[in-house]
């Protein structure tokens, strides 16, 4: 039986999205925004994976596009319509939707459609902490004989506004649909890659949803930066690397991508969209998979990497990604690869 979710469970989910965001996975105030946005409208359905039937299909809704875009926009008939029009292409036999990532913005993808249409949200997100590239977030999809991917997308407003339908191989559809982010000022929503439970199962992050809503709790329930910090790192059995002032920051837009890089104390850290990379002194500490994540110390707030200032006082913790619910994409080197080739130049 579907969860019914509370405000509170919203905001929860935002807090802890941010943070399993490593980096990425959208803003703080915009997951806030949103939340108000959901429940003013009413309350979203919450699913366990294991409620539903192994060939009962579900689709997957994503934001696509840069954090740091300025003219981001995109409306709950935009979101809807991207929806609705997958469910007609798959003759209405869509049970579910699934988010893509964990993220301030990304945990809570799905749960406006989920009031405004009737449909539960699966806790079983494509993946349990936030990744840069669509491919990334489609489940090892491209792996499969002869897959064709579907997605709609639709975002902007006024002269930006843009709408479609792409089908093709993964690669070519990930990059119309980051192309169509860009043409529409920064964000398109998107609906793609219908797949069946079990496949899910298998290459998903089950409970993954859950997960950032008890952290969230965690982190809410700590009353000094220092409780909520804990608190969050015995959840997640992650470590505090070093606390300090951001210096040497850097942030360039490319190709709808948010890349640059920080150093906090001794320690260097890059970032696409996500953190990828934490180094010492030229030696490697921590690679992406594993969660990379910043925290305002002063406002006592997790701070993606979009929104890291110059000067600013900071603290970076580390979580194995062993210590993680991931997708099979995780462990897919061909995929991780391409994290050299954009960092290479801002290490």
């Amino acid at each position: 039986m579907a969860k019914v979710l509370s405000y509170e469970d919203g905001v929860a989910a935002v807090y802890g999205g941010a943070i399993l965001g490593g980096g990425g996975g959208g803003l703080l105030e915009e997951g806030f925004k949103l939340v108000e946005e959901i429940f003013a409208a009413g309350a979203p359905q919450l699913v366990d994976i294991m409620e539903l039937d192994q060939e009962d299909l579900v689709a997957c809704v994503a934001m696509v596009g840069a954090p740091s875009a300025v003219d981001q926009y995109i409306s709950s008939e935009q979101l809807c319509w991207s929806y609705r029009s997958m469910n007609m292409y798959c003759d209405q036999r869509l049970k579910g939707i699934i988010t893509n990532e964990n993220g301030a913005i990304t945990t809570i993808n799905g749960w406006l459609q989920s009031v405004l249409l009737n449909v539960p949200v699966v806790d079983a997100p494509c993946n349990g902490r936030a990744h840069p590239t669509g491919i990334m977030g489609s489940l090892n999809l491209h792996e499969q004989q002869a897959y064709q991917s579907v997605q709609f997308y639709a975002g902007g407003k006024d002269d930006f506004a843009v709408q479609g339908f792409v089908e093709g191989n993964l690669q070519n559809t990930a990059k119309t649909a980051r192309q169509a982010s860009i043409l529409a000022g920064g964000l398109v929503g998107v609906t793609r890659n219908p797949v069946t439970i079990d496949y899910l199962q298998q290459h998903g992050a089950p409970n993954a949803i859950s997960m950032a809503i008890e952290l969230g709790y965690r982190f809410l329930n700590g009353q000094t930066f220092e409780e909520k910090l804990a608190n969050v790192l015995e959840q997640l059995n992650g470590v505090h690397i070093v606390s300090g002032e951001v210096k040497d920051y850097s942030l360039t837009k490319e190709n709808g991508f948010d890349v640059g890089k920080l150093s906090v104390g001794d320690y260097h850290l890059t970032f696409w969209n996500e953190y990828m990379t934490l180094s010492k002194e030229g030696k490697m500490q921590s690679k992406f998979p594993d969660l990379i994540m910043t925290f305002d110390r002063e406002k006592m707030l997790p701070i993606p990497s979009a929104s890291i200032k110059e000067g600013m006082h900071v603290a970076v913790i580390h979580v194995d990604q062993s210590d993680l619910i991931l997708s099979s994409t995780m462990h897919n080197q061909a995929l991780l690869q391409k994290i050299d080739e954009v960092i290479k130049d801002v290490r």
